[in-house]
């Protein structure tokens, strides 16, 4: 079985920074993709930075400039730190990661970011 877990959510001034890490563990043998999502209340779910092995990385045009994502692939770690925070990207931010060359990905349970003066 394989686990995902965030951490370093919470409440942050507009304007602010936050990092979020995210660890992958259990059986895993290889990562091909980790990255992050964002889900606000009444809106859908939404890609925020994905990571592939060997690929491309990909951004929210919303937050191209402000979000950077990065792997620790010794740990099965994946970071994102979010600079010039905005009130708009209040949202529970979950982390993902496709694994073993599965065709379907593992959730963690979200950890809560709130942009408020």
């Amino acid at each position: 079985q394989v686990r995902v877990v965030e951490s370093g959510g919470g409440l942050v001034q507009p304007g602010g920074s936050l990092r979020l890490s995210c660890a992958a563990s259990g059986s895993i043998f290889s990562i091909n993709t980790m990255g992050w999502y964002r889900q606000a209340p009444g809106k859908q779910r939404e890609l925020v930075a994905s990571m592939p092995s060997g690929g491309t990385t990909n951004y929210a045009d919303s937050v191209k400039g402000r979000f950077t994502i990065s792997r620790d692939n010794a740990k099965n770690m994946v970071y994102l730190q979010m600079n010039s925070l905005k009130p708009e990207d209040t949202a529970v931010y979950l982390c993902y990661a496709r694994v073993n060359d599965r065709s379907y990905g593992y959730w963690g349970q979200g950890t809560q970011v709130t942009v408020s003066s």
